[in-house]
Parts: C-alpha cells; structure tokens; sequence
C-alpha cells in the first residue's frame, strides 16, 4: 500500500469577523504552505513572527486555547479553525491574523470548513506522519477527566476515535454522551456546525472580566434557566456534547500530528487536553511516530485526499 503524503490548502482564502472574547473586527487568512511546516500563526499586525500551533507554546487554556502571549504575536481562540483544519486532513497551513483573537464567526466551525471545501487540498510530496498511542495515559482532576489509549487488540479504528461526556447542573444542558470515529465525512456531517455555548447566569461575570464581548446569539447558544435563547433553537438534539468533542478535536491537534488511538473525556475542557498532550509526550514509552498508509473512505473523494489507515502495516 501506498505511504499517506501530506496535504496543504490549493490556494489561500479569507474569512472576516469578530472576536468573541475581545469583540474587535479581525480577518484571517489560510495560506499554503510547504511540507513540514505544520500549522502555523503568524499576526500581521506585529511583527511577523511564527508560531507553530503545538502544546509547548499554549499559554492560556480557560476559556479558549491561547498560542503564545496576545500582546507578543500570540492568537486566541484557535480550536475552532484547528479543529476544522485536523478534521479535514490539513497537514500544514499558515494562518495569518491581523488581531490578538480568531474570529468566532458563527460559533462553530462550519464556516472553516466551507471555506477549505472551496479551495481543496493538494497532496505534498512528503510522507504523513502519525503518533500512535502505545500506553495509556490518564489526566484526572476534581473536575473530571481525560484519557488516551491504544486502540483495543483487532480494532477495525484505524485512526483516532473520541467518547466525550458533559454532565452540567442545568436541565437544558444535563448529562450528555458522543462519540465519533474521526474522519472528513464524519466531521462535516456530525460536528463541524456544533456552536460554542454559554449561560445567560454567567454573562454579567465574565463582561466584568473582559471576557465574552463580541459572544451574542448570532455565534454562540445562549442557556437561559428555562430556555434556549437562540430563536432558531439548537441545530442537534445534543449540540453542547458535539461541541465539546469539536474542542477536543482542535486541542488534540496541538500534538502537531494525528493521533492514532481512543480519546476519553468526562467533564473535560481545553486546559485538561491540552494536559493531556503534555503528558502523553512526557513518556517516550507511551507513543511512536508512523508512517500511515493510504486507503479510500466515503467523505474524503470529493477533496481528493487520500485517507490514511493506521494499523500494524503503518509502523
């Protein structure tokens, strides 16, 4: 079988909009980019400095995933376009932002993903690499917890499969369960157009904190304590869960390569995956990089990507 080769955008493209947080106008551009780069952010308003989208330079995970310092050339609120960007097969791009935060656009990221099926990929000439979980590693806190595993003996998963659960203290929201084995078809279809949520009870708390600015109904499902606001409701019966399992898709991404293996998450959030990562690269023993090898799967032909299968023949 053919080795898996890594892919880019065929040509840049444009999105506009504000940040969630910050409220400011701000627009971004996905541009190209060679093989190895990986994804990368680069603020056009500063100084042009690169920063690779990987968990050594995550320096906030509260509310949104922050690379690097907001003030220093760092972005916010990267977990929407890298959840877009890994879901689709998106080796390596640069992002250029011309502002401390990405744009919410909708809440989800649906509208990254459009916008990539526009352009297409292009395959590279270089060989994909993959980081294969062998150990299992767990992260729990008084919170919850988070999980990655090898996939089980015989397993037909060939790439990375998510269980993610939300259990909150409001009968709109409750206790919610989802999970997906991850590839292009799968991630348009299931949870690309999942939106950011938050309660209305929170909103005065953060708008003193600076925080949630540009949040309206327009970007984000807003809970009220015996409704949801948005008057067009929710677009799934379970959206927050897929959300969720959106967020960990982008968080996961910052591994800087895909991840073969299961993903578990109870009561998780992007400071608890972005942990996990960490401690998944901090034991040589837990992990390997592979070269996946090339098959064919419904959701991919019309971006005509080859699919890579991640099994024993991959090592």
């Amino acid at each position: 079988m053919k080795t898996a080769r890594q892919t880019t955008l065929r040509e840049s493209i444009q999105l506009d909009g504000i940040g969630v947080h910050s409220g400011a106008s701000v627009s971004v551009t996905l541009h190209p980019a060679e093989a190895g780069t990986g994804i990368c952010f680069l603020r056009s308003d500063q100084d042009h400095v690169e920063i690779p989208a990987i968990f050594r330079n995550v320096s906030s995970a509260d509310l949104s995933t922050v690379l690097g310092q907001t003030d220093r050339g760092g972005v916010a609120t990267i977990e929407h376009l890298m959840a877009a960007l890994s879901g689709l097969g998106v080796d390596n791009c640069l992002v250029e932002v011309d502002g401390p935060e990405m744009p919410i656009l909708d809440g989800s990221a649906a509208p990254f993903v459009a916008a990539i099926d526009q352009v297409g990929l292009r395959q590279l000439a270089a060989n994909r690499k993959a980081i294969k979980v062998l150990k299992s590693v767990v992260l729990e806190t008084e919170r919850g917890c988070v999980e990655l595993h090898p996939h089980e003996a015989g397993s037909q998963n060939r790439g990375l499969k998510l269980e993610v659960e939300i259990d909150f203290d409001n009968a709109l929201v409750g206790r919610q369960v989802y999970g997906l084995d991850l590839d292009a078809g799968a991630f348009r279809r299931d949870v690309a157009r999942a939106r950011t949520f938050g309660f209305m009870q929170d909103v005065t708390k953060l708008w003193a904190a600076n925080r949630a600015l540009g949040a309206s109904l327009e970007n984000t499902v807003v809970v009220g304590d015996d409704r949801i606001l948005n008057p067009e409701g929710l677009r799934f019966r379970d959206e927050f869960v897929r959300h969720k399992l959106l967020d960990a898709v982008g968080d996961l991404s910052l591994a800087g390569a895909p991840i073969i293996g299961r993903f578990r998450s109870f009561r998780g959030g992007h400071r608890m995956n972005v942990k996990l990562i960490e401690t998944l690269f901090a034991d040589p023993t837990a992990f390997a990089f592979v070269e996946p090898v090339v098959r064919r799967e419904r959701g991919h032909a019309d971006l005509g990507v080859a699919v890579p299968a991640y099994g024993p023949d991959a090592n």
